[in-house]
């Protein structure tokens, strides 16, 4: 008896030391400056659980993306979102953004975005906190794509803005 007491007081206290495992935050934003479109075309890719979760919280409702059809449905509340968490300002003038779709690639959503009447610019500044009122260790990491230049950017929480200049 005595000996399955020392072995079960040394196992929890060995397991009370062990290092916990942190779960990874991240998504993928690329943007990219068709000039022949006068647009910008943006691809964000986010963990589908993650964006649930920040959904359902900040609009307090229950919001599932399991399923195309809730992607549809709940595009609205998803373009509410993207456009509080995401923006691009272009020589000095912010551009709106429009959600034009999303489609499932495994467990992200991948989420199509455009900004429209583009011309041609020096300077981009791009502001990206998808997910940071939610996880404080998420970070976005986004590439910007100008013709043959790419210039990418690891935005977080304490810093989720950074200029580009072409």
């Amino acid at each position: 008896m005595k000996k399955t007491f020392a072995l079960l007081l040394i196992l929890v206290l060995a397991s009370s030391f062990a290092k916990k495992d942190h779960e990874t935050y991240l998504s993928v934003t690329e943007i990219e400056y068709k000039e022949d479109k006068n647009s910008l075309q943006i691809i964000s890719r986010v963990f589908i659980d993650d964006l649930e979760d920040v959904l359902s919280k900040r609009y307090q409702q229950e919001i599932s993306l399991s399923y195309k059809e809730d992607l549809e449905k709940n595009k609205a509340v998803m373009e509410r979102y993207i456009n509080k968490k995401l923006h691009i300002t272009i020589d000095g003038k912010k551009q709106p953004l429009k959600l034009l779709g999303s489609k499932f690639d495994a467990d992200q959503i991948v989420m199509f975005i455009e900004g429209t009447n583009i011309q041609k610019f020096d300077k981009i500044t791009v502001e990206n906190l998808i997910l940071t009122d939610l996880f404080d260790s998420q970070k976005n990491i986004v590439h910007v794509k100008k013709g043959e230049e790419i210039e990418s950017m690891l935005l977080v929480k304490g810093n989720g803005s950074k200029t580009i200049n072409f």
